[in-house]
This record gives C-alpha cells, sequence and structure tokens, in this order.
C-alpha cells in the first residue's frame, strides 16, 4: 500500500512547519464532503438570519464561512476524519496517541474580498498545550487567485513556539505576524493536503474568482486539550491511544 507521506515530508515537516501532499483523498470521498460543506452552509445562513446578524464571530454571512464541530453529525465526514489515509499521517507526526481536537470547513465565497490574516493556529488557543496539527484540505481546486494558504517557514518567521495574537477590528481575526514576507503559496489540488503546525505561520488571501473555495481543515492533537477547570476544549475524540486505532 502507498503511504500518503513519506520520510522526507515528515522531515520538512519538522524542520520548516509544513509539508504538502499530493493526491491523497479520493475524488468520490471529495465530492461527498463538498455535499456535507453546502448542507452546512444552507444550515449557517438559516441560524444568522434567525438571529438578524450579518456576522456571526469570525462567519461573515455570504463572504466567508468557519463552520466546525459536525461531524459527529456527518458520516462522510466521519469515514475521512477517522480514515485510513489520516491514520497514517496522523501516526507520522504525532506518534501513538491522536485525538481530533477540531474540524471545520473554511469558505471563501465568489468574488468576496475577504482575507485571513497572518496567524498561527494556536494563537487561537490560549490554553496551555503542545503543538498540534492541522491537515488542510482544499474541496476545490487551490490557487492566488481563489485565496489558497500561504506558509511561513519556521526560520523566516523567526520562531517555531506559540506567541501572543493581536485582535484586529472589523474581521475579528487574531493576528500575530506583521513582517513584510508574503509567504508561499500552496497551488492544491482537490484530493491534496497542506500539512502544518499549530505553530507554524499562516494567511489567506482573497477569493478574486466567481467559484467559491471551500476547505475543510481537520485538526489532531497528541493528547485532549483542555481549559483551565478540566474540561475539554473543543473536542477530544480518541483516534489512537497507546498505539492502537480507536476508530
Amino acid at each position: 500500500m502507498k503511504t500518503p507521506i513519506t520520510k522526507e515530508q515528515i522531515e520538512q515537516y519538522n524542520r520548516d512547519g509544513f509539508v504538502i501532499l499530493r493526491n491523497v483523498i479520493s475524488p468520490e470521498m471529495i465530492e461527498k464532503i463538498q455535499d456535507e460543506c453546502e448542507r452546512f452552509i444552507r444550515e449557517k445562513d438559516a441560524e444568522m438570519d434567525s438571529k438578524g446578524v450579518e456576522v456571526d464571530e469570525i462567519n461573515h454571512k455570504g463572504k466567508r464561512y468557519f463552520i466546525a464541530m459536525r461531524s459527529g453529525d456527518s458520516k462522510p465526514m466521519q469515514d475521512l476524519i477517522f480514515g485510513n489515509e489520516m491514520e497514517q499521517i496522523t501516526r507520522s507526526i504525532l506518534g501513538d496517541d491522536v485525538y481530533l481536537f477540531l474540524e471545520q470547513y473554511v469558505v471563501k465565497a465568489a468574488d468576496k474580498g475577504m482575507t485571513f490574516s497572518w496567524h498561527q493556529d494556536s494563537g487561537y488557543v490560549t490554553e496551555k498545550h503542545e503543538p498540534y496539527l492541522s491537515c488542510w484540505m482544499p474541496l476545490d481546486d487551490v490557487t492566488e487567485e481563489n485565496g489558497t494558504v500561504y506558509l511561513l517557514p519556521y526560520d523566516e518567521a523567526g520562531t517555531k513556539t506559540r506567541i501572543d495574537h493581536t485582535l484586529q477590528e472589523g474581521t475579528n481575526d487574531m493576528v500575530g505576524y506583521f513582517g513584510d514576507n508574503p509567504g508561499i503559496p500552496a497551488i492544491l489540488k482537490k484530493g491534496d493536503i497542506a500539512l502544518f503546525s499549530s505553530v507554524c505561520f499562516h494567511r489567506s488571501g482573497s477569493n478574486k474568482t466567481s467559484k467559491s473555495r471551500r476547505v475543510l481543515l481537520m485538526q489532531y492533537s497528541k493528547q485532549p486539550i483542555k481549559k483551565d477547570n478540566g474540561e475539554v476544549l473543543y473536542m477530544a475524540e480518541p483516534f489512537i491511544v497507546n498505539g492502537k486505532r480507536m476508530k
């Protein structure tokens, strides 16, 4: 069986904070996840309509969506998130203990100018935690024109640890890097995955095309990430425990 990640790619991830994997997920699975994404967007729009708002946290109706923690209501998401490919990838990066920390759809609508500012995913997590793994899987081919992710290697960012971020008014983005390095654009096809550490700085541009740019972000940690009161933050679904696959 072909492994979705090689030794050289693991070394690059550890050195730079990110790596690109090609042709990992089947077209059939991508289509199922696309359908689920559209279902959840419709539900989010209805929720915002019921509240009478156009902005809900970092969701902007018709412009940008972050729809999280819906895998419990989706068999296709369960099949992907806890599938063989993700098992091999997460074992290679995290080791013998892997928990699903968070999953979310990240969508930029067509012909919209919204960007997402430079940040570490850990910048949104104030609780004490070890760096976790972000798996950024496009549901559409992604380019600089439709708002792909840009990644900043550790040595160019000047850090591989979490730093405090600043809240950006208007967008509610958290920003942690203010330099002029544009980063490296991830040009990906459907079925590719960009892996990056939660302490790797990244951003995304605006979608200047006539179609939506949809991504499923899957995040895994070595152990449950907990709040100060001991409650689990977001999710802590066991995937691999003491080397044994649980799902």
